[in-house]
């Protein structure tokens, strides 16, 4: 999330113009004699967003909005499931009471049980009741066998409370403490040793409320010691409370902006944090550009004056002038990033799309503040913001003399530093993905342990982990079932159930998880060698199959315009062929090393001491897919950041080495604390104890450390050491078109 580099300290004068010329001076000027108007408006609309997000109007806030839910993909398993839910009750309306040492066979147990299932039936909303009490021939019959605890060392009985289709949430919510009364006394009459209870609409509940504990957290986290670095940085509070300003605006703005949103999207829980954090981390870099470069016009222009001497004219000229640079800056990190999240677009599913229009929202609000609020403030507070010293950039220092020894040593460096990246690559040709619903939560929470015990002691509740809906007779299922028992992962078959006229569900047993080898190889069998009837294999693991179908299909496109449109930019900005091109493959290179580090650590299970979390062997269907979108975005900021300089300098007739060395010591300093506060931002994220949010921070962690040293402070100045003069490459008609249309100034 750095914000790619302005220009730099050189003429007051843009290229083309004289200083007057510019949108963004001018706006520059405006603002800078508005700074209270502009204050007061952020100031208001911050308090009516987060009191409009959480509620406070009477309205249905945010995270009561939000779903936890299987991604929506279109494919084989939602058209299934479409057949099926004409008939079948979904399963955000079942409760479930799980009693342990309830002995069946036990007169006054058995009365406590049926008056149980008259009291709940009697309760508004509740459609049906079923346990062993309910069943005619009697609860040690064969029809009460789902019911009864299986492999449990203890006996054990189920009571399955399904409510009205379509019933509120509100009315389902009332309904279900209503079950909670009956369920009590129930427990108390039979003498149950223990109990449990729940539902997938308790468990969305719990998943969405970990998301808002999670993004407090990680907010609580990275405000704080962002806002200590920031003190080190600048050297002063005012300076440094600014980008913290423009943070705690992006955290209001993200959460209206995905209000907004709920109401014409499916909105999955998890984007709200991952949205969030991007909007933080955009507005801390941008305030952290506009600030220094604020404070270094201040004393590139006047020199030896004293802070209290400055007259306004002198602080509007500045802030005219870091818009000018620093502005155009910002809005180009916000075409980079937008280009990598508007990529998702593409893929033709629900919850990717939802978070790339969010994002793209948020990156234009990140905008927002980087040309509005943080120069406002800068003015607002000028004196105290330029307290301790203007900012400054030396030519000599610690960056030129680490560039100065990767360009003796280039080649030994290209091919180490490749070798490495290459190296940490290769766990991500060995990823797995699934789809962990309850798993995201840590172990030990009850709705995970609910569904777990739920799971193995009463699979006939739970449902098959493969499902083959089938529109045939009864005659025909049955006969296809004979066939199904000997396919690859299946345990057994359950016997075919008529849900209505004409279709037939055939449950199909893998012994898994529902996403385990032996769920996908059932569902690559069913698909390959089809029954003689129409039919629709659904299921975790066919849900999983069309998500990763989906993505591989449109995944070549996505990066296709993405890329196209990156290349554009940055010949726009380079004037040159060459540079675009080897950002892109360092960015790959990066990115590559980024998935296996996560495997290596989430797949494989290592530090998961040391990160707090359980590995389940994979990695979240939709965490690659997520980082590889932000973080081409992030990894390409820096990118920009470092060669706006070394193009600047280039420009002025710098030869290429000596261009790169200054480059790097002007923009090192900003790169480093850039990328120290979107690590802080990330690394307070990855203490989700939500399983998707973690692997995200971790592995967006992992991307900025490692562009941010490996990539940008070892490798660009390598490779450009390497190439020299074809560095700056380009047709003769495209160089024509660049002086034309080129990003200068």
């Amino acid at each position: 999330m750095a914000a790619p580099a302005d220009p730099g300290p050189a003429s007051p004068t843009p290229a083309g113009g004289p200083p007057e010329r510019g949108g963004l001076r001018r706006w520059g000027s405006w603002v800078a004699r508005h700074p209270r108007q502009v204050l007061l408006t952020w100031l208001t609309l911050i308090v009516l967003s987060f009191a409009t997000a959480l509620g406070a109007f009477g309205n249905s806030g945010l995270f009561q909005r939000l779903d936890a839910g299987d991604i929506q993909v279109t494919g084989e398993n939602q058209a299934g499931r479409e057949v099926l839910g004409r008939f079948a009750r979904p399963s955000h309306q079942i409760y479930t009471l799980l009693a342990s040492g309830v002995d069946v066979t036990d007169p006054h147990t058995r009365a406590a049980g049926r008056r149980a299932a008259r009291d709940l039936r009697e309760i508004p909303g509740v459609s049906s009741v079923a346990s062993p009490f309910t069943v005619p021939a009697g609860p040690l019959s064969r029809g009460a066998f789902p019911f009864l605890a299986q492999g449990s060392p203890r006996p054990g009985i189920a009571i399955v409370v399904a409510f009205d289709i379509g019933l509120p949430r509100a009315t389902q919510a009332t309904s279900s403490r209503a079950a909670d009364v009956v369920f009590d006394r129930f427990l108390r009459e039979s003498g149950a040793t223990g109990s449990q209870r729940g539902g997938v609409r308790p468990l969305v509940d719990r998943i969405v409320a970990q998301v808002k504990t999670d993004g407090q957290r990680g907010e609580g986290i990275a405000l704080p010691i962002s806002f200590v670095v920031m003190i080190v940085v600048f050297g002063g509070l005012v300076a440094a409370a600014i980008p913290i300003a423009g943070a705690v605006a992006s955290i209001g703005g993200a959460l209206i902006l995905l209000l907004g949103f709920s109401y014409v999207l499916p909105l999955d829980a998890s984007v709200v944090n991952v949205v969030t954090v991007l909007g933080l981390g955009l507005c801390i870099d941008y305030g952290l550009l506009v600030v220094s470069r604020f404070r270094e016009e201040i004393g590139r222009a006047n020199p030896g004056i004293a802070p209290a001497d400055l007259t306004r004219e002198d602080i509007v000229a500045a802030c005219a002038q870091t818009l000018h640079r620093a502005g155009r800056t910002v809005v180009f990190s916000g075409l980079i990033v937008t280009i990598s999240l508007a990529g998702l677009m593409v893929f033709d599913i629900p919850f990717i799309r939802a978070l790339s229009a969010a994002g793209v929202c948020v990156v234009l609000l990140a905008m927002a503040v980087g040309l509005t609020l943080a120069p406002a403030a800068c003015v607002a507070g000028a004196r105290r913001v330029l307290r301790n010293r203007p900012e400054s950039s030396p030519d000599v220092g610690i960056f030129e003399r680490l560039a100065h020894v990767v360009q003796r040593i280039p080649w030994v460096a290209v091919t180490v530093i490749t070798t490495l990246l290459l190296l940490l690559a290769l766990p991500a040709a060995r990823m797995a993905t699934t789809s962990s619903g309850g798993g995201l939560l840590p172990r030990g929470t009850p709705e995970r342990v609910f569904f777990e015990d739920l799971s193995r002691h009463y699979p006939y509740l739970v449902g098959a982990q493969v499902v083959l809906v089938c529109r045939a007779p009864m005659a025909d299922v049955l006969a296809f079932a004979v066939q199904v028992r000997g396919r690859p992962g299946v345990v057994s078959v359950d016997p075919p159930y008529q849900q209505g006229p004409g279709v037939v569900t055939l449950g199909i047993r893998t012994g898994d998880n529902g996403t385990g080898p032996d769920s996908r190889a059932a569902v690559a069998s069913l698909r390959a060698d089809r029954p003689p009837f129409e039919s629709w294999t659904i299921g975790q693991a066919a849900a999983l199959r069309d998500f990763t179908d989906v993505i591989r299909a449109r995944a070549p496109l996505a990066a296709l315009l993405v890329a196209l449109a990156t290349l554009v930019l940055l010949f726009l900005m380079t004037g040159s062929l060459v540079v675009p091109v080897k950002a892109l493959v360092m960015n790959l290179l990066s990115l590559g090393a980024t998935l296996g580090v996560l495997v290596w650590i989430f797949q494989k299970g290592n530090l998961s001491g040391l990160l707090r979390f359980t590995s389940n062997g994979a990695i979240e269907s939709t965490v690659p897919v997520l980082v590889l979108a932000f973080g081409f975005g992030l990894s390409m900021d820096y990118e920009v950041f470092l060669l706006s300089r070394i193009v600047e300098l280039h420009e002025q007739g710098v030869e290429t080495a000596g261009a790169v060395r200054l480059g790097l010591q002007r923009s090192g300093r900003i790169i480093t604390s850039a990328a120290l506060l979107m690590i802080i931002v990330f690394a307070g994220f990855a203490t989700a104890d939500l399983l998707v949010m973690k692997q995200v921070g971790v592995a967006l962690t992992i991307a900025i450390a490692v562009d941010a040293t490996i990539v940008r402070m070892l490798l660009v100045p390598a490779t450009m050491s390497v190439l020299g003069p074809l560095n700056w490459w380009a047709p003769r008609r495209l160089r024509r078109w660049h002086d034309r249309w080129g990003i200068v100034g």
